[in-house]
Parts: C-alpha cells; sequence; structure tokens
C-alpha cells in the first residue's frame, strides 16, 4: 500500500514538473511570433513591437485559458458580424463571446484586418509604425481594453524586452543581434572565473540605477528613457510641466503626481522628469542603497523610479527625515 502511494506521489510530481515546463516563456514568444509582427508592419502599418506587446498582454504569452482553448491570443470578441467559431469565458461579464481560431497565425491575421477595418482606430494609423508609446495610447483611446493603464503597460512590455528594435528597418536583424550581446555578455563573465552570471547580480551589491538606464526612441525631441521598468524624460531649458502635459498628452497634475512634487512646482534643466507613476519597489535584484552625501529621500526615490511614500514606508522614515551619508535604505 505504501509502496503504491509513493508511486502515484512519484507520477503526480512528475506530471506537475512535466506541465510546468510547457508554460512558454516571455522570449520563445517573441521568438515564435516576431516574424509574423514584422510581416503585418509591412502589410498594414501596425507596429511590431504594438502587436507583439498586445499579445504578450492578452494571452500570457500564449499561456492563457483563452489563448489555448481558442487560439485568441489579442482577446478579440465576437461582435456581429464574427461567423467563425466561438468559445465563452469570463472577462468584463461572465460567459461572454470570443473568436475561435484554428491557429494562432490566424489570430494573429485577423488582428491587423481587426485594427485595419474598424473606423474607431482610424487615427491609429496616422501615427509611424516606430511610435509605438502613441500607438499604445491611442488604443486605449479607442477603447480597445477597460484597463486604465493598458497604455503604460504595453509600453513596459515593449521596453523590457526592447521590441522598439523590431520596429525598425532591418529590424530583425537588430533583435537577434541584441539577443547574441546578451548570450556573449553572459558567456565572457563564466570564461573570466565568475561563479555567479554577471546577468543576474547579487542581492547585497552596490548598483548604480544609471546602469538600469535605456535610451528609447525620440519622441518629439525627448529621449525617453526607462528605468526600474518606468518612463521618463530629461528636461530642457524652459520646460514646465504644462508644456510637457501637452506634448505627452498627460495632465500637468498628474506629472507632478508621478514625480512626488506639489503645488506649483516646475521641472529644472537636466532633471529627471518621469511620465508614467513610479514603482513601489525596485524590481531588480539588489535590495539596498548605499547613501552618499547630499542625497535626499527625495532623490534616491527619483534615481531608482521608486514613490517617495513607497521608499519611506520600507525604511520606516517619517516625512522630511534626513540621510546620513553611509546609511543603507531598502529599494524592495
Amino acid at each position: 500500500m505504501k509502496k503504491s502511494i509513493l508511486v502515484a506521489i512519484l507520477f503526480l510530481s512528475g506530471f506537475g514538473a512535466l506541465h510546468a515546463q510547457t508554460r512558454q516563456t516571455r522570449e520563445e514568444y517573441i521568438d515564435r511570433y516576431k516574424h509574423i509582427a514584422v510581416a503585418h508592419m509591412e502589410r498594414y502599418g501596425i507596429p511590431a513591437s504594438i502587436t507583439l506587446a498586445q499579445g504578450i498582454l492578452e494571452s500570457d504569452c500564449g499561456n492563457s485559458a483563452l489563448s489555448r482553448s481558442s487560439n485568441n491570443h489579442f482577446g478579440i470578441k465576437c461582435k456581429n458580424d464574427w461567423t467563425g467559431r466561438r468559445v465563452f469565458h469570463d472577462d468584463d461579464a461572465r460567459g461572454e463571446c470570443f473568436r475561435a481560431y484554428g491557429s494562432v497565425e490566424a489570430s494573429y491575421e485577423d488582428h491587423a484586418r481587426f485594427l485595419d477595418s474598424q473606423p474607431r482606430y482610424d487615427s491609429l494609423f496616422v501615427y509611424p509604425a516606430d511610435d509605438y508609446r502613441s500607438w499604445a495610447r491611442g488604443l486605449k483611446a479607442a477603447g480597445y481594453a477597460t484597463a486604465p493603464d493598458y497604455a503604460q503597460r504595453l509600453c513596459r512590455i515593449i521596453e523590457e524586452a526592447q521590441l522598439y528594435l523590431l520596429d525598425r528597418p532591418q529590424g530583425e536583424a537588430l533583435y537577434a543581434a541584441r539577443n547574441r550581446s546578451r548570450a556573449e555578455q553572459a558567456v565572457e563573465g563564466f570564461e573570466a572565473g565568475s561563479s555567479v552570471n554577471p546577468l543576474t547580480p547579487t542581492n547585497e551589491e552596490r548598483i548604480d540605477p544609471d546602469d538600469f538606464r535605456v535610451t528609447i526612441n525620440a519622441y518629439k525631441g525627448y529621449n525617453i528613457y526607462v528605468t526600474n521598468g518606468v518612463n521618463y524624460i530629461v528636461a530642457k531649458e524652459g520646460d514646465t510641466f504644462e508644456s510637457l502635459a501637452e506634448i505627452f498628452c498627460i495632465s500637468a497634475r498628474n506629472l507632478r503626481k508621478f514625480n512626488d512634487l506639489k503645488g506649483k512646482a516646475q521641472p529644472v534643466r537636466g532633471e529627471q522628469i518621469y511620465i508614467d507613476r513610479k514603482q513601489k519597489r525596485w524590481e531588480g535584484n539588489a535590495r539596498h542603497h548605499i547613501v552618499t552625501e547630499g542625497e535626499t529621500v527625495a532623490s534616491v526615490a527619483q534615481s531608482y523610479a521608486l514613490r517617495e511614500k513607497s521608499l519611506r514606508k520600507l525604511n520606516r522614515l517619517k516625512a522630511g527625515a534626513a540621510l546620513r551619508s553611509g546609511q543603507t535604505l531598502r529599494i524592495r
């Protein structure tokens, strides 16, 4: 009896491990479908980065119940004109009707045709194929999804995976070169005798958040950077929150809120200005920041794209508390 139970446990454990292995990673998803996204960009003018980011977000990299049961990777509902196969799935309401496809490729094709044929998305096609930020905001404004942060989530996926490379000429080659570069860095690290993967820093390592700064495509004369998954620009001479609000389609009030500023504060030349809401915790592996002379809670929070309130809470600091050189701050 005990032997039978042990065999059953081992079988179920093995099955669970096998099932876990079938989950598709983001990189696997991108590698599998990026050629379709690029082809559709060339045919329809939809940024490849947007197509892939939507597929990743809507289908959970092809792992969601809806995508597995219907090959629907974009959450497109039936609508009145759909005559194909249907499945029913709980979404905004219970038992909503979703389109079902014979293949993932068919889902990608229908997604492109859906955006191309629906009048409410016409305004998106005035944007160039490398302006993924405008496309992301336009999709949200046109009602593609109900999530209030849908545009930010798309942009975060694009920037974390560097999908914007696919929007450029020879994009697939650029993206492949990026992957080779990362692999070569890892190999060089191991050949040098390091016992730690150089792409995975230890928890207690002192870090410089500037090492995590990524430059994204320029937007209306501003380079867009990303730190900790949050987009920001560097303020220019004469910038105001009101002028930046008009450029980036964000209210001046929200821009001040994103940067932990109140009242009538205005940006200073060379200052980091976040155009998305900052994070509650650092998303890297490091856990701590060592304070240097002159740093404040505000400056540390801004460097790591953390909300001041969250940084104070992590370290049990009162509002207005001064920092001392050498002090250790938790960042996650």
